[in-house]
C-alpha cells in the first residue's frame, strides 16, 4: 500500500518505476493483441519510451515545447506521454471524438509544434486543417501507413528507430534531461470540453500531479498485486491521474480495455481488482440486472430480493461492528446464491470501483454495497489535477463525494459555491489571464462553479453546478442533476435531460433504454418494425410515465416532471451532445432540440 517509488516529476516517476521493477515478472501493462491479453514488461516499456524520447529529440523537440496527443487508450499513448515528460516538453492530450475544427483550435491555441495521432482517420482530421497550423512542424502516426501521405508525416516506428541510434550515441542525455526538469515546471495542458465558449487550456505542473498522486495513494489502497482495467480516455485528467499515474506509482499493473463496448468481456478476461469509472457504468449494469430479474420465475425473484435485503442489513451491521452469527450465516448463503454470480461478471476479483466525473446516485451505491461491491466516489475538476475529495474504504457515505484529500483545503462560499486550495490547483489557463482571474482568486482559492455543503460528519455533498441551477417562474431554486439522477433508476430510461429554467414547470427529454422497451413490447404484444418506432407508441409513453410518477412521489410539486418527449436515438459524443465522460452538454441539447422542448410548454394553463 502506498507509493512504490519516490519522485518529484512525472519523468522521474517512470524512471524510478522501470528501474525498480526492471527484472520483475509482473507486467506494467496488458494489451489485447491477436485475440488475447499480452504482457508488456517494465524493461520493454522503458526501452520503448527512451527510444521514442530520443527520436523526438532528433526531430528538434526540446524542453518547454508543446506536443499534442490524439489517440485512443493504448500503450503508445503512455510511451508518447512519458517520452514527452522525460524531455521536459509539455503534452496536450485531445479526445479522439473531436472534429478537425476543434483539433485545429487546440493545436493552434497551445502552440503545439508536433502532434502524435493514432491512425489514418485521426491523421485525416489533422491534415484538413494543416494549412492553418503555422507552428505545427511534425505529425507522427502510431499505426503503420500503407502509402505516403504528406510532408512532415512520420511513422511512430521510424521515430523509435532514429531514437535508438541517437540514444546509443548520447547515453547520458536522458539523465541530464531528467535533472533539468523542476517540479514547478509545466507538465501538461488539458483543455476543458468547451460547453460554454471556447475550450480553455488548464496548466498543470509536475508538482500539481505529484501532490494529487501522493494524496490519492494515501487514501485509496493500491499495491503491487492490483490490476487496473482502463477504459476511460487518458485524455481526461481523472483517468490519467487515477487509473494511470497513481495506479502505476503504487506498483499496480494497468490493462487497456479494447473499448467501452468490450468492457464487459474484457473484465472477464483481465479479472481486474480496481476500475476507475463513471456512474453510467453502474446504471447500465443495474438496469440489465433488473431486466433479467423481472423475467425470472417468482422463486428466483424471491431469492434475489431476499439476498439484497440481507446484503443491506449486513452492510449496516458491518459498519457498526455488530454482525451477529445469524446474520453472518444468512450473508454467506446470499453470497453463494446471488452475490458471487454478480461479482463473476466483473471478473470475480474486484476490490472496489473508483467513480468520478459525474454524481453517483445514492441508491446505486447502496445496491452495489449490498452485493458486496464497494464504489468509492470522488470529486474534482481538470483545474485541480483533478481530485479534491474522495470517499475511503473505511470511511464512505453514499450521496456524498467524501472528505478532502490530506493536502487540499475546501470551504463553502457565502453563495454556496465550493472553493478549493492546495498544491494540486492549476497554474492557470494558458494564455488566458482573464479566465484565470475568474477561476483563481488572489488568495489561491479555485472557484469550482459547483454548489455544495458539508454534512455533520465532514462529508462534502454536491448540490449542482452553479450555472445549471434552475429558477422556476415561481421563484423556486431547482437542482436538475439530483432529479436527473433519480430517474436514472428506471430500467426503461437510458438518458434523461431536465428543463425548466424560468418556466412554470419541469419537462424532460428522455432516451429510453431500447433493449428494455423492446423486451417489454415483445412480452406485451406491441407491434413495431424498428425498435426506434416504439417511442411513438402510446403504450411505451404510458410505461415510462408510470415509472416517472413512482420515482418522483417524494419530490416537491415544483420539482416534478409534468411533460416529457421520448427521443428515438441516444445523445452521443460524436454529435457533441455528451462529453467523453458521458456528461450531458445541456446547452447544446437545449439548442438542438429547442422546438421539441417548446412543444411541451404550449397550451400551458
Amino acid at each position: 500500500m502506498g507509493l512504490a517509488v519516490s519522485f518529484s516529476t512525472i519523468g522521474e516517476l517512470f524512471n524510478n518505476l522501470t528501474q525498480k521493477f526492471a527484472d520483475s515478472p509482473k507486467p506494467i501493462f496488458k494489451v489485447k493483441r491477436d485475440g488475447a491479453f499480452q504482457d508488456i514488461s517494465y524493461r520493454d516499456f522503458r526501452d520503448q519510451y527512451l527510444n521514442f524520447m530520443h527520436g523526438l529529440v532528433q526531430l528538434g523537440i526540446k524542453q518547454g515545447d508543446r506536443i499534442a496527443i490524439l489517440s485512443e487508450n493504448r500503450p503508445e499513448w503512455a510511451v508518447t506521454d512519458v517520452a514527452i515528460q522525460s524531455i521536459g516538453a509539455i503534452d496536450v492530450p485531445m479526445y479522439t471524438t473531436l472534429t478537425s475544427k476543434q483539433i485545429g483550435f487546440i493545436v493552434k491555441n497551445s502552440g503545439s509544434i508536433a502532434i502524435v495521432v493514432s491512425n489514418k482517420f485521426q491523421l485525416t482530421k489533422v491534415l484538413k486543417v494543416r494549412n492553418e497550423l503555422k507552428n505545427l512542424k511534425h505529425i507522427i502516426v502510431m499505426n503503420q501507413l500503407d502509402e505516403e501521405t504528406a510532408p512532415d508525416v512520420y511513422q511512430f516506428a521510424a521515430i523509435e528507430q532514429q531514437g535508438r541510434d541517437h540514444r546509443s550515441l548520447n547515453p547520458d542525455y536522458y539523465k541530464s534531461s531528467l535533472r533539468s526538469i523542476q517540479p514547478e515546471d509545466l507538465c501538461t495542458l488539458i483543455y476543458t470540453s468547451g460547453t460554454t465558449g471556447e475550450p480553455k487550456g488548464g496548466m498543470l505542473s509536475h508538482h500539481n500531479f505529484v501532490s494529487n498522486i501522493t494524496d490519492s495513494a494515501k487514501v485509496i489502497p493500491i499495491d503491487e498485486n492490483d490490476t487496473m482495467l482502463s477504459y476511460l480516455p487518458l485524455s481526461h485528467v481523472f483517468e490519467r491521474m487515477a487509473g494511470y499515474y497513481t495506479a502505476l506509482a503504487c506498483g499496480a499493473t494497468m490493462a487497456f480495455a479494447e473499448s467501452i463496448d468490450k468492457l464487459a468481456s474484457n473484465m472477464l478476461e483481465v479479472k481486474p481488482t480496481i476500475i476507475t469509472t463513471v456512474p453510467r457504468l453502474f446504471e447500465r449494469i443495474y438496469n440489465r440486472l433488473a431486466r433479467k430479474i423481472e423475467q425470472d420465475p417468482p422463486s428466483k425473484k424471491k431469492i434475489f430480493y431476499w439476498a439484497i435485503d440481507v446484503g443491506r442489513t449486513y452492510a449496516v451491521a458491518r459498519k457498526r461492528g455488530n454482525v451477529g452469527v445469524g446474520l453472518a450465516v444468512k450473508h454467506r448463503l446470499a453470497e453463494k446464491l446471488v452475490f458471487s454470480k454478480i461479482k463473476e461478471r466483473t471478473g470475480g476479483r474486484i476490490r472496489y470501483f473508483v467513480s468520478g466525473g459525474a454524481p453517483l446516485p445514492r441508491e446505486l451505491g447502496e445496491f452495489f454495497e449490498a452485493v458486496g461491491i464497494i464504489i468509492l466516489e470522488g470529486y474534482g475538476l481538470t483545474e485541480s489535477s483533478p481530485v479534491i475529495t474522495c470517499n475511503r474504504l473505511d470511511d464512505y457515505k453514499f450521496g456524498t463525494v467524501g472528505k478532502p484529500l490530506p493536502s487540499v483545503e475546501v470551504k463553502i462560499a457565502e453563495d454556496g459555491e465550493i472553493l478549493a486550495r492546495g498544491p494540486n490547483i492549476m497554474m492557470g489557463y494558458f494564455n488566458n489571464p482573464k479566465a484565470t482571474e475568474e477561476a483563481l482568486d488572489k488568495d489561491g482559492w479555485l472557484h469550482t462553479g459547483d454548489i455544495g455543503t458539508f454534512d455533520g460528519a465532514g462529508f462534502l455533498v454536491i448540490t449542482d453546478r452553479k450555472k445549471h441551477l434552475f429558477v422556476s417562474s415561481g421563484g423556486k431554486n431547482i437542482a436538475p442533476q439530483i432529479i436527473e439522477n433519480l430517474f436514472s433508476q428506471s430500467q426503461y430510461i437510458d438518458q434523461f435531460v431536465l428543463f425548466g429554467d424560468r418556466r412554470e414547470f419541469l419537462s424532460a427529454l428522455i432516451v429510453p433504454d431500447f433493449d428494455a422497451v423492446r423486451e417489454y413490447a415483445d412480452r406485451s404484444g406491441i407491434p413495431y418494425k424498428k425498435v426506434e418506432d416504439l417511442v411513438k407508441t402510446e403504450e411505451i409513453h404510458k410505461l415510462i410515465e408510470e415509472d416517472i410518477q413512482k420515482l418522483q412521489r417524494d419530490l416537491a410539486s415544483y420539482e416534478r416532471v409534468r411533460r416529457f418527449v421520448l427521443l428515438d436515438k441516444p445523445l452521443s459524443i460524436e454529435d457533441g451532445e455528451i462529453t467523453p465522460t458521458l456528461k450531458v452538454r445541456r446547452k447544446i441539447v437545449e439548442e438542438r432540440y429547442g422546438n421539441l422542448i417548446e412543444t411541451m410548454y404550449k397550451d400551458v394553463r
